[in-house]
């Protein structure tokens, strides 16, 4: 099972720190390894980097998703496949960031970051327990000669 915490960041960080992506993992990694003040401090770096997530428009693109019958509603959380499936994910808005929970092959995560890059802003994914990480949509296009 994968487990990715994802994040909007804010744009001039996105763009400055774009590259250089592995400091942005070791600052959202550190989140609660600390038990002392440090935990506190990256709390506050992690506020001080990341946007609150917009609720109403994220619903209203996942919504739309919905009605091409690729992902569920079950309460407050969106799902692909269902539980007891080979492929599958569920992602879930929480205040500061959005959870998503994969098993089974790859595609079954895609369906969201698909629906996520529609979105303006600038989504961080993490998989802590695999150590992945990057953009859901690249900040820049790279153009090539």
């Amino acid at each position: 099972m994968r487990k990715y915490s994802i994040y909007l960041i804010k744009d001039e960080f996105a763009d400055y720190f774009y590259g250089r992506e592995s400091k942005f993992y070791r600052l959202f990694a550190a989140q609660g390894l600390n038990m002392n003040n440090e935990d506190d401090i990256v709390k506050q770096q992690i506020n001080y980097v990341t946007r609150p997530l917009p609720f109403l428009e994220l619903h209203k693109l996942l919504s739309e998703s919905v009605q091409d019958k690729k992902i569920v509603i079950k309460g407050k959380v969106y799902c692909t496949g269902n539980a007891k499936g080979k492929n599958g994910a569920e992602l879930a808005i929480e205040e500061n960031s959005l959870s998503l929970h994969a098993w089974g092959g790859f595609e079954s995560e895609s369906v969201f970051f698909e629906v996520l890059r529609k979105f303006e802003g600038h989504f961080f994914a993490i998989d802590r327990e695999n150590e992945r990480y990057g953009w859901v949509k690249p900040v820049k296009e790279r153009k090539y000669i």
